[in-house]
């Protein structure tokens, strides 16, 4: 077992940024500990290591530290993870000890123990069971660790489609890890991207696994596409947490001079909207940017954003992620520009609104959603 002194100096030294950094929000749990302690008993001389799923660098820079593997294959999601664990490698000395790969042959060719943080859809687990299966070495394990509370037996379920053998294992400080070993044949297609029909708007829209809403239209958009003809004629939109790119799409089609921008800082809902976009024979009038926040635009470069807010951040509740979501559109926009956005009524982001892009009208409320437009002074 791996000693608690080894880690506890690097994970005392984590930080989520350029995450939202709160006191209640950490950058690492008992998690991942615990896939590190589990790991120590498959580790081999010529173990090969995969990472799927680390939040902020602490699987991998722990397996450097306290499993002392002398390299480490990372694919993380969000945008802001990888920032993350980048900054975390250089105040632990640890760059250039990893490489960071999207999900597929690159990060998982040859590897034989996987450690994976569960995500909390099974789509999305389903896609990397999938890509660990296809790639990895034949005799890989896979460690899938969560926390008891988000854990299910569904999730057993998918990792059985995918090995012969899937063994939960005793939980710990609340936390449990699940070792799937001996990988079954898979399919020729992955399962992932699915793509499907959209008849009440007319549109095809692509989702990889971990992308919000799956190929589905989420309710807050369907409330906010419905006010499209109140929008201005802009030469610049961005569809800012863009997810699969519905609204993008959407928007495209209803302005057809307007130059379009999608943008999330997951990189699965990136490449879900790219697809999404040339399904529908836009791919050449929506442009799509893996970001956090919008932080690489340049201020005033947009007349119009269109907003549907996240208010979880992993699966805590927390209004930090639409604030910094706020705060960046008020950069952005250019003078006069507008922010439109969908959120549940309760959340009452209106005075937050008023504060940091302008003057803030509600344009419509249903039982569930309000939707507002905001404009930049």
């Amino acid at each position: 077992m791996v000693a608690e002194l080894e880690l506890e100096p690097l994970f005392g030294g984590l930080r989520r940024f350029p995450d939202v950094e709160a006191d209640n929000l950490q950058a690492y749990d008992a998690t991942d500990r615990l896939l590190l302690e589990t790991a120590v008993d498959y580790l081999r001389p010529e173990t090969r290591m995969a990472v799927i799923g680390d939040r902020y660098g602490a699987l991998t820079l722990g397996a450097l530290v306290g499993n002392g593997v002398g390299h480490v294959r990372v694919n993380q999601d969000l945008y802001t993870g990888r920032l993350a664990l980048q900054h975390n490698a250089e105040a632990a000395g640890l760059q250039g000890l990893f490489s960071a790969h999207e999900l597929g042959k690159e990060l998982l060719a040859g590897a034989n123990l996987v450690l994976m943080q569960l995500p909390k859809s099974l789509a999305e687990l389903e896609e990397n069971a999938d890509a660990v299966a296809r790639y990895a070495a034949p005799d890989a394990v896979l460690l899938a660790g969560g926390r008891v509370k988000h854990m299910s037996l569904g999730m057993n379920g998918v990792l059985e489609r995918y090995f012969s053998s899937v063994q939960p294992q005793l939980a710990r400080r609340k936390s449990r890890v699940l070792v799937a070993s001996n990988p079954k044949p898979v399919s020729t297609d992955p399962p992932y991207p699915v793509v499907e029909q959209l008849p009440e708007l007319g549109i095809t829209v692509c989702a990889h696994g971990a992308a919000f809403s799956g190929a589905r239209l989420d309710i807050g958009t369907r409330y906010l596409l419905t006010f499209l003809d109140r929008m201005p004629e802009v030469r610049r939109m961005v569809d800012l947490g863009c997810g699969t790119g519905i609204l993008a799409t959407m928007f495209a089609r209803h302005q057809p001079t307007a130059g379009v921008v999608a943008t999330d800082q997951s990189a699965a809902a990136v490449a879900s909207a790219m697809a999404t976009a040339a399904a529908n024979g836009l791919g050449d009038r929506v442009s799509v940017i893996h970001d956090d926040a919008m932080s690489t635009f340049d201020p005033g470069s947009a007349d119009l954003v269109l907003l549907n807010p996240p208010f979880h951040l992993g699966a805590s509740v927390h209004a930090g992620a639409a604030l910094k979501m706020f705060q960046a559109a008020a950069r952005v926009l250019a003078p006069g520009g507008e922010l439109w956005t969908v959120y549940n009524s309760h959340l009452q982001y209106r005075p937050a609104l008023e504060r940091l892009i302008g003057p803030t009208v509600e344009e419509g409320r249903n039982p569930k959603f309000t939707v507002t437009r905001s404009r930049r002074g």
